[in-house]
């Protein structure tokens, strides 16, 4: 089953954490110094949280599934939808590992389509410029170039991140 998945930059993560687990009636599931997640079923929804440096407010919007399968199948809906679908494999974002889809709606909102497929100990990957510089983990879909080891229809951010 597909899960609903907000991310949101904040500018202050202790407030935000207050504010959230008030409104959710429950705590996050993961608290670390700069994020925070719930993982709610009712609304079933991953709803995180990060303080890294971007503005305040909504940083993305995907879906989380539960299998390699599942991402699959949503790479073609993506696709028909028109937009550019950049594929990030085994990426450490967010305390997580995940396969990832990433594309852009029509106003320039970022989605993001995943499967966690284990947790991590750094919120980006060591080594990358998001690590770095404060960035969040949300690749520049309009920034893609070809990849050339997933064929001629697959792309990947030249930026290097996550």
């Amino acid at each position: 089953m597909n899960r609903f998945h907000v991310h949101l930059n904040v500018a202050d993560l202790d407030r935000s954490i207050r504010f959230y687990t008030q409104l959710f009636a429950a705590p996050p599931r993961v608290v670390k110094p700069d994020y925070a997640k719930w993982m709610l079923e009712d609304p079933r929804v991953n709803f995180a949280i990060s303080s890294t440096g971007r503005a305040p407010g909504v940083d993305h919007l995907g879906l989380q599934v539960d299998s390699a399968d599942e991402l699959a199948a949503l790479g073609p809906r993506l696709d028909a939808a028109g937009g550019t679908v950049v594929p990030e494999d085994g990426a450490i974002c967010c305390y997580a590992r995940s396969d990832k889809l990433w594309t852009e709606d029509p106003q320039g909102t970022r989605w993001e389509t995943f499967h966690t497929v284990g947790e991590a100990t750094t919120y980006h990957a060591a080594g990358t410029a998001c690590a770095t510089d404060g960035a969040n983990c949300t690749p520049g879909v309009r920034a893609a170039k070809p990849k050339v080891d997933k064929g001629a229809r697959c792309c990947a951010p030249d930026s290097g991140c996550c």
